[in-house]
């Protein structure tokens, strides 16, 4: 986490950057420009207003949507409203602490229910305002928190998986497991629920591997559809991943085997120190 250094001569400077490659300063200093560039807008605007009026002339009706297609705020005439600015300012803002997060690398270690709650934040415009203490205090928080929010996002996948079959274990994570729903009930697609779950699996896995967290675009979904597609008819259907196999079957379960049985006891470390006993026995 960034910490603040005051100068002798009072100024004050980043020691260490609190998200990697950004200038905190730089951003917020663009943030006002594009603010104080808005107001200035909005008051021509407003004096564009009057010389019509007095003109007997017509105007435009202006307004500013939170998204497209949203209802609008007017921003001049009758029906202004006056929250207008803050509407922008709020904004602004959301694209920013959007920006952050991806660039902080902290949203790769965040468990999906951390992720929903923080982007349903910024589209719905509910983050605190851009500031410096904000902006510090979120972020010194998310970091001293990553391993709880990377531990969390591993037990959810844990308690994900379905228990009725012998080969799924509940104190561990064991070679293979089935999932239950992979494929949808008429047997003509993937679900999207569950192969949510196997890119939360995914992104575990990489983090432990070292390795960057995959494009969500290019997640199992938009993986295995086209492939389940080109082999309709056919049962049961085998998937390849780096990090496991998928045999599905028509009935819509899913026989998942793991490749890397160093990261699998991984995972079982970190479900033993949540739920003390359940650790398997070692590995021959």
């Amino acid at each position: 986490m960034a910490t603040i250094n005051v100068d002798s001569d009072g100024g004050a400077h980043e020691r260490q950057e609190i998200v990697p490659g950004v200038s905190i300063t730089h951003l917020l200093q663009q943030r006002e420009a594009v603010l104080a560039r808005f107001r200035q807008a909005s008051a021509l605007l407003r004096e564009a207003l009057e010389i019509a009026q007095q003109s007997n002339l017509g105007f435009p009706a202006v307004t500013v949507a939170a998204s497209l297609g949203a209802q609008g705020h007017s921003l001049v005439g009758p029906y202004a409203n006056e929250n207008v600015l803050q509407t922008v300012e709020s904004l602004v803002d959301a694209g920013g602490w959007a920006y952050l997060m991806g660039e902080s690398g902290l949203r790769s270690l965040m468990s999906a229910s951390k992720r929903k709650e923080f982007d349903s934040a910024v589209h719905n415009l509910k983050s605190p305002p851009l500031t410096r203490e904000s902006i510090f205090a979120t972020f010194g928080a998310l970091h001293e928190a990553r391993r709880a929010m990377f531990d969390e996002g591993v037990i959810a996948v844990f308690k994900g998986l379905s228990w009725q079959y012998a080969t799924n274990l509940p104190q561990k994570f064991g070679k293979r497991i089935v999932l239950q729903y992979v494929g949808d009930r008429w047997g003509c697609g993937v679900s999207s629920n569950a192969t949510d779950r196997l890119d939360d699996l995914v992104r575990v896995f990489s983090v432990m591997d070292g390795k960057p967290e995959p494009d969500h675009r290019e997640g199992i979904y938009h993986t295995f559809a086209p492939l389940f597609a080109a082999t309709r008819g056919a049962w049961p259907k085998n998937f390849e991943h780096e990090y496991f196999r998928l045999r599905l079957f028509r009935n819509g379960n899913g026989h998942l085997t793991f490749k890397r049985l160093d990261l699998v006891d991984d995972l079982n470390q970190i479900i033993a120190k949540h739920f003390p006993g359940a650790l398997p026995a070692p590995r021959p």
